[in-house]
């Protein structure tokens, strides 16, 4: 046997480490708790969770009922829907009112795959292996629940949206994980085929008609999941008022273009990141290679902005009445009871004996430790507007100090199903808003005219809100995932 080597871990070592463990009573204790009990219900400082209050002085007039994504990680077009239903629900009267998020869902799957196996084309044109680092990045997560918000802007420009009742969820769109393995099962054996034409010097005509034959399978696997989707529909419903109201009959594109887009346009709305990494400045346009849904659809762009600037303009918003589409990474400092994103309820030096802070905002975009998981909707917003926060609001315009978010996990956590999130929790783990032009100001518009600064595939900031968010309604985990 050869002798010791650096490193390695030693019989003293071990010694050790158990007599430093012993000699603090307090670890046997903590022992004792943790192990029969949650560790964050453990770490929860209970006095800090007196302070929690659902009252805010700014607040968009929310609506019914509390969606519910249920086994899925459809956050991203639940939250865009939920925004976008409350100016619509008050232009027609409606007392409780949900869009189909399963519709969007569906062609999301669709053109997705689509985009996926064109871009795998391209990759495997260039050379790249299919286990090299791009090859294998982009098989390990070929299809997933995901998204970011211009591929929603794709989704809804090409296809519309419609009222839940005429395309409602069945099982399979609250609960995707087995469909998702049957089509990642398929899109690999298809990238196989695709990358075997590509070293065989296949025509880009011949692996059209391939892709064309392989979409429709994945069009039958989806259709069988999740239902077909009506080309056009007829909604007869009573408002408020009980008066009978009938759309239609009409298309999903034609019904948003004609009832939904003059109250919330996905066009006209921008999408900002904090993205604090010394390697990627503040007031630049960024992009993220192989970041998309939709051939021929709008690339996914970020502005990258502070912090504090993303507050002033969300704030601004929820102020006009309009709710705020935002990306963040929910699992940091929340717990799930009280509905509350606050860095300090857990006090896990208490406990640990450590801290869980040790790292910038930057460094853990860097190290792998936070990226953004999740999306939901602001609807409100506490400010300061004492004269002691005069000289913050010279400086910064105006001084947030805590907001309500709209979730899509039903009733059951938080303020019947409303969360709280400190201000202080905003500027660390936020990561995206998106604004409407409205509230943006001249000289941020204009970086929209910039050539973006690609990011690498793999970069966190290609993060997809819903990643991990079916962590909070699946029994397995789903971890975080980034996509093209």
């Amino acid at each position: 046997m050869s002798g010791q080597q650096d490193g390695e871990i030693t019989n003293a070592m071990i010694d050790k480490f158990l007599a430093t463990f012993l000699a603090e009573p307090k670890n046997k204790l903590a022992q004792n708790v943790v192990i029969k009990y949650d560790l964050n219900e453990v770490c929860m400082d209970y006095n800090e969770a007196q302070t929690v209050n659902h009252a805010y002085n700014y607040r968009v007039p929310e609506v019914k009922p509390v969606t519910n994504q249920k086994a899925t990680g459809r956050c991203w077009i639940f939250a865009c829907l939920n925004a976008m239903r409350i100016p619509y629900m008050k232009q027609i009267q409606l007392e409780d009112f949900e869009f189909s998020q399963t519709y969007l869902f569906f062609w999301d799957k669709i053109e997705r795959i689509n985009y996926f196996l064109y871009s795998y084309v391209k990759v495997f044109k260039t050379g790249e292996p299919a286990d090299g680092r791009l090859g294998s990045f982009l098989l390990s997560n070929p299809t997933e629940d995901g998204g970011q918000w211009d591929m929603l802007v794709n989704l809804i420009n090409k296809y519309g949206v419609m009222p839940k009742k005429m395309f409602k969820d069945g099982f399979t769109a609250e609960s995707s994980s087995k469909m998702n393995k049957l089509l990642k099962n398929k899109i690999r054996e298809f990238a196989k085929k695709l990358n075997d034409m590509v070293q065989e010097k296949k025509t880009d005509k011949e692996i059209n008609e391939e892709i064309a034959s392989m979409m429709q399978v994945i069009h039958r696997i989806c259709s069988i999941c999740l239902g077909t989707p009506p080309g056009t529909f007829t909604w007869e419903f009573y408002d408020k008022n009980k008066a009978y109201q009938k759309i239609g009959p009409i298309t999903p594109k034609e019904f948003y273009e004609k009832h939904v887009q003059s109250l919330f346009n996905v066009n006209d709305k921008l999408c900002f990141v904090n993205d604090p990494r010394p390697s990627n400045p503040y007031s630049k346009l960024y992009t993220v290679d192989y970041l998309g849904n939709m051939i021929g659809g709008r690339k996914t762009l970020y502005i990258n902005q502070p912090i504090s600037t993303m507050k002033q303009m969300a704030a601004a918003s929820i102020k006009a009445g309009q709710a705020v589409w935002f990306g963040c990474d929910v699992d940091k400092h929340y717990h799930g009871k009280s509905g509350v994103l606050n860095l300090d309820q857990h006090d896990y030096a208490l406990v640990f004996d450590t801290t869980v802070k040790g790292l910038s905002k930057a460094d853990r975009l860097i190290y792998g430790e936070s990226l953004m998981t999740h999306a939901m909707v602001f609807t409100a917003v506490s400010i300061d507007e004492s004269e002691s926060a005069d000289d913050e609001k010279t400086e910064n315009g105006i001084k947030t100090l805590k907001w309500r978010v709209e979730n899509s996990w039903g009733e059951e956590r938080g303020s019947k199903g409303y969360l709280m999130m400190t201000d202080e929790w905003f500027s660390e783990y936020v990561y995206e808003v998106v604004i409407d032009k409205e509230f943006v100001p001249e000289d941020l518009l204009a970086i929209m005219k910039q050539t973006p600064i690609v990011l690498p595939a793999w970069d966190p900031m290609g993060a997809l809100a819903g990643s991990s968010a079916a962590n909070h309604t699946q029994s397995t985990h789903v971890p975080h995932a980034k996509q093209f």
